[in-house]
């Protein structure tokens, strides 16, 4: 049984009073949602203070992004070392932000991912398609082309020392979500591909939904077999509406 996991990405969003009322929430709550792993991603500022505020509780914490480097003369990065400094457990890798706003492409998130891996870190590693994508039918290979990426560097056993997450990136942000059927398909593929190359890593892999998942519709989309927690964004801000997704991992079980 996969323990599920619910990580909030908060984005550039913050200023260390709304941390520290957010975390109050959030910690409140942590106690019953027990059956479920709790993460968060702040903006690399605050993560000397979430570390200050969550220790000694369940809950993990991690960055948003890392460098490909390992140090040196790169201006305004962030080195995986620096990210285990503060306690971090996760970090994201290829969120679909980084790959359209700031041109990420596959074989820089697949460098990320080795470096994060090889440092210690827990990389989660978002897939997903465009709208366009979509609605050319090309949803599945498009995530193959993005797994495949990072297996033709890492191979197929490095999978399972992260997690992966699929966002359709016609709804992050958007108000739309993908229905609990059109996720389960994507979820099915995700895991069946990497099934056909190791069982093992693919029954215990962590697939989580990174789409618009809010209280309202997380019991339903985390009822699905290939779900298995949330990379939750505007949701993760608001502790009534974080735990609320987290109380419906902690009940999937």
């Amino acid at each position: 049984m996969r323990q599920p996991l619910v990580a909030g990405n908060w984005k550039m969003n913050g200023s260390t009073a709304s941390v520290r009322e957010l975390l109050a929430g959030v910690n409140a709550g942590l106690a019953g949602v027990a059956k479920c792993e709790v993460a968060v991603c702040p903006p690399y500022l605050y993560i000397p203070q979430v570390q200050a505020e969550l220790s000694g509780t369940a809950a993990a914490w991690g960055g948003q992004n890392l460098s490909n480097q390992l140090s040196g003369a790169f201006t305004g990065e962030i080195a995986a070392s620096m990210l285990l400094d503060f306690g971090c457990t996760y970090v994201i890798v290829g969120h679909s932000e980084r790959r359209t706003l700031y041109g990420e492409d596959d074989a820089l998130v697949a460098a990320k991912f080795a470096v994060a891996r090889a440092a210690g870190l827990k990389p989660i590693l978002c897939v997903g398609e465009t709208l366009s994508e979509r609605e050319q039918g090309v949803t599945e290979a498009v995530i193959a082309r993005q797994l495949d990426a990072v297996i033709a560097v890492e191979g197929v056993a490095a999978l399972a020392a992260g997690v992966i997450a699929y966002e359709p990136v016609w709804a992050i942000g958007t108000g739309k979500t993908a229905t609990p059927e059109q996720a389960q398909e994507v979820h099915a593929f995700i895991r069946g591909r990497i099934a056909a190359l190791d069982v093992g890593v693919a029954e215990g892999l962590r697939i989580l939904y990174g789409g618009s998942m809010k209280p309202d519709n997380a019991v339903q989309l985390m009822a699905k077999p290939d779900i298995d927690g949330g990379l939750i964004g505007g949701a993760a801000l608001v502790a009534k509406d974080f735990l609320g997704i987290c109380q419906a991992a902690h009940a999937s079980l």
